[in-house]
Formats: structure tokens, C-alpha cells, sequence
């Protein structure tokens, strides 16, 4: 099964050969928040070999509040997040649950970074709350 997205004005387009995500997280650090233009991001962990992506990114370098040097691709044109993918795991890229063209495909299992939330984040209180950087996901 093929999982597809893109970008808001479709010149960005990606196909991943997964069934389903390896994980996803609903992160609240900082840079998500501004990602996610004042709430956090979803995104959901894939194999990078399993991503085929067409059209024009940007990159944008940053270091992470877990320390991680991190690869922010947007749309070139749109400016829509798209990707997100850490030097110390390049064989994982995460991928924004809103570029799905089906967000359903990644629910989020936990919320991540909870003590950088504002006081007003929502939480589902179905989701174990972690208030920092926990492990990585597996990579089977």
C-alpha cells in the first residue's frame, strides 16, 4: 500500500510504501509550536528509503531543543512543513500528519515536550504526556 501527501498548493508530492507510519507524536517544543503556528505538530516517523518525494523544497537547519541538528523541508513555493529529519537518524524522516492526504493514517501515540505547551494547550488525556525528548521510535 502506498500512503501519499503534499503541500497545500500541490506542487509537492510524495509517496511513501509503507502500510503505516512506524510512529507518530504530538510535539509541543518550541520550534513545533512555531511549525504549527501557535498549537504543536504531529508527524509521523517513516524509513526514509520508503520516501519518494517531487517537487521544490527548502531546507531550513536548526538545532532542536533535544540537541538534534534537524532538516526542516517545506514547500518552496506554498511554504507548507512537510518533512522533518535528524542528522543523528538519517535513515528515519518524519513527515507532518497534515501533508497526509489521509491524517487518519497517523494518529498520534503520545504528546511530547508537554512542559514547553502553553497554559492553554488541549491535551487528549488518552495520550501518555512526556515532558521531554523521549527515545526514538523503533525502526524495524
Amino acid at each position: 500500500m502506498a500512503i501519499a501527501g503534499g503541500c497545500l498548493c500541490r506542487a509537492v508530492r510524495f509517496e511513501i510504501n509503507a502500510d503505516a507510519p512506524l510512529g507518530a507524536r504530538y510535539c509541543w517544543c518550541r520550534v513545533c509550536q512555531y511549525l504549527g503556528c501557535g498549537t504543536g505538530a504531529v508527524s509521523a516517523a517513516f524509513r526514509k528509503e520508503s520516501v519518494t518525494v517531487s517537487g521544490p523544497l527548502t531546507d531550513h537547519v536548526i538545532r532542536a531543543d533535544s540537541g538534534s541538528v534537524m532538516h526542516r523541508r517545506f514547500c518552496s513555493h506554498c511554504g507548507t512543513p512537510i518533512f522533518s529529519e535528524a542528522e543523528q537518524r538519517p535513515e528515519v524522516i518524519f513527515v507532518r500528519a497534515g501533508a497526509l492526504d489521509d491524517p487518519n493514517l497517523a494518529p498520534p501515540s503520545a504528546i511530547i515536550w508537554g512542559k514547553s505547551a502553553p497554559a492553554w494547550a488541549c491535551f487528549d488525556p488518552d495520550l501518555p504526556r512526556i515532558e521531554g525528548q523521549p527515545p526514538p521510535p523503533p525502526v524495524a
